[in-house]
């Protein structure tokens, strides 16, 4: 996200400040034409508003969606062993501008795997996500993974038949935190994900209804917690939380004078920290692309299929797909749920740096494998959760 135009500036990989900009542009979210005969395809974030809807509509006959990436569209898929229930559900996907698609498993088949998979396959390194495209859990076990642990995970998947699919990773599952440059701490190096207000003291979770998910309650406690009771209203930033737990005071310089405090911070189990600014500097709700800016709106929630972009101080702008959601991943440090799955690459440093679609932010760069010379998985910590923890909005 920008700061200011004295202190931030989007520049290649390795410069100090680049995070605290929050490289980035995304290309705008436009339905593509859709085949003839079928209802126009709708952009992303109505896509994924849609899915949500139609989700909670079907119930038990709806095993999670997507965006085709070919065509743009919405896919539901649809699930029964009654012709009748299923072609009422198929219809109604239909009438909504959806395509629906029969798959062989239920989405309270695949819950209970993953259930299995917390329970008894707790094991750093590995992670997992329900792909409605493969229509199955999809683990990832990075080389970490080996002898007893490797034996452990082989005996709790080959129990769960054909709703896990095994997937090794070449790479090592980390947060993309580094010793280095861009917001800078005294030992470490982040990046800045989006600048947001609180519009009074004490909100306790009231934020815009546009940015605030519906449901759960806000984290307790201070730093160590997430709580946000009590804090003066005025402008912060949101970054990763195991960010926010390794570094107190933050700059925009190596070495340089401070501009922001961590005023709460929670990691393991989400990843989140909100940061107040200290120094008077402008911090507009934009995301600085080196040749311009691209205003950032709203918070959304993210779609599998979604084409996003997603920016960090170690590696500037790159973009991919959302290729799951509700992603659980057992770092060595602890273990987090919730995290979008993308396809996008991320490298140490990158942390915290925003996830977005157009002028809608989705998520805050958490950690995954790989880097962005051989390409990599990356997951974010949802954008609206965070916003309604701490009762703040993007602005």
């Amino acid at each position: 996200m920008k700061i200011s135009r004295l202190s931030v500036r989007a520049v290649a990989a390795g410069a100090a400040v680049a995070a605290l900009a929050g490289l980035g542009l995304a290309p705008r979210d436009v339905a593509r034409a859709a085949p003839a005969g079928a209802v126009a395809v709708p952009a992303t974030p109505a896509a994924a508003a849609l899915a949500g809807s139609l989700l909670a509509r079907l119930g038990r006959s709806a095993a999670g969606s997507y965006v085709d990436e070919r065509t743009g569209r919405l896919v539901v898929n649809v699930f029964g062993t009654d012709a009748g229930a299923v072609g009422a559900a198929e219809e109604a996907v239909r009438a909504a501008g959806a395509q629906p698609r029969r798959v062989r498993l239920s989405q309270a088949r695949l819950d209970e795997a993953r259930q299995t998979l917390d329970e008894r396959a707790a094991i750093p390194g590995t992670a997992w996500v329900t792909d409605p495209r493969a229509n199955r859990v999809v683990v990832t076990a990075d080389p970490t993974v080996t002898g007893a642990k490797l034996a452990q995970l082989n005996r709790v998947t080959s129990g769960l038949g054909e709703a896990v699919e095994v997937r090794r990773a070449s790479t090592v599952l980390r947060r993309f935190l580094a010793g280095g440059d861009a917001i800078w701490g005294s030992s470490a190096r982040c990046s800045l994900g989006f600048n947001v207000t609180k519009a009074a003291a004490n909100t306790g979770g009231k934020g815009s209804p546009k940015d605030a998910p519906k449901g759960g309650a806000a984290p307790k406690g201070g730093k160590g917690g997430g709580g946000t009771a009590g804090q003066p209203q005025g402008a912060y930033f949101v970054t990763a939380g195991h960010c926010g737990k390794a570094e107190q005071s933050w700059s925009a310089t190596r070495g340089g004078p401070q501009i922001g405090t961590t005023t709460s911070a929670t990691f393991p189990g989400h990843d989140y920290a909100l940061v107040q600014y200290t120094a008077d500097v402008p911090h507009p709700s934009a995301v600085t692309t080196g040749g311009g800016t691209q205003p950032i709106a709203r918070a959304g929630q993210a779609a599998v299929g979604q084409a996003v972009s997603r920016s960090g101080s170690t590696t500037g702008v790159h973009t991919g797909t959302v290729t799951g959601l509700n992603a659980t991943v057992n770092y060595q440090e602890g273990r987090v749920t919730g995290l979008i799955e993308t396809n996008v690459c991320a490298e140490p440093g990158d942390s915290g740096g925003p996830l977005y679609a157009g002028d809608t932010g989705l998520g805050l760069t958490s950690g995954g494998s790989g880097d962005c010379t051989l390409g990599g998985k990356t997951y974010f910590q949802p954008l609206p959760e965070v916003l309604q923890a701490y009762g703040v909005r993007v602005g």
